[in-house]
């Protein structure tokens, strides 16, 4: 399978002029092999590319670049809540909920008034599922708003052509 090697590591990618990805937000990993076929699979759902790291790291800063970067932030807090051990549920729940689902969240998620409520009862007592309903819709906005426009943005197609071209070499 034809590829190149991109680090998952920001540093290394701003490093080799992919500015991609956000120093602050992730922590050093090990390089990976990035394929065209695996970047080409990213824009046949927004679940395969979340389901892949660098596409999370990519469609974060694309999220960024539009000032939405909070719904892919609060999508993966929520996707390691539901991995969260049962004694630090509460801990957890709130510091999700004050920084994403509260009315004054300094990273507010945009949720119906009825879900914000519903989460806000659902923390008091929290299981792993306290925040799907959110999750969902936040989901869902990304699916319907932001995926669609990644798929047709510079960074995206750039990083595509990139690796076309390297796969031709």
């Amino acid at each position: 399978m034809p590829g190149m090697f991109f680090s998952a590591n920001p540093k290394e990618l701003k490093e080799t002029d992919h500015s991609l990805l956000d120093d602050k937000t992730h922590k050093k990993r090990p390089k990976t092999l990035l394929s065209i076929n695996e970047v080409m699979q990213w824009s046949q759902s927004l679940e395969k590319l979340l389901a892949n790291q660098i596409g999370q790291d990519v469609f974060g800063n694309f999220l960024k670049s539009e000032f939405s970067e909070e719904n892919i932030e609060f999508w993966l807090a929520c996707e390691d809540y539901k991995k969260t051990e049962s004694d630090l549920l509460h801990c957890k729940a709130e510091k999700i909920y004050k920084a994403f689902v509260h009315s004054d969240a300094a990273k507010q998620i945009n949720i119906d008034f009825h879900t914000r409520e519903s989460t806000a009862k659902k923390i008091k007592a929290p299981t792993p599922t306290c925040f799907d309903e959110a999750q969902k819709i936040i989901y869902t906005l990304m699916e319907k708003d932001s995926y669609p426009r990644f798929l047709k943005s510079n960074m995206y197609l750039n990083l595509l052509n990139e690796l076309q071209a390297n796969s031709l070499k």
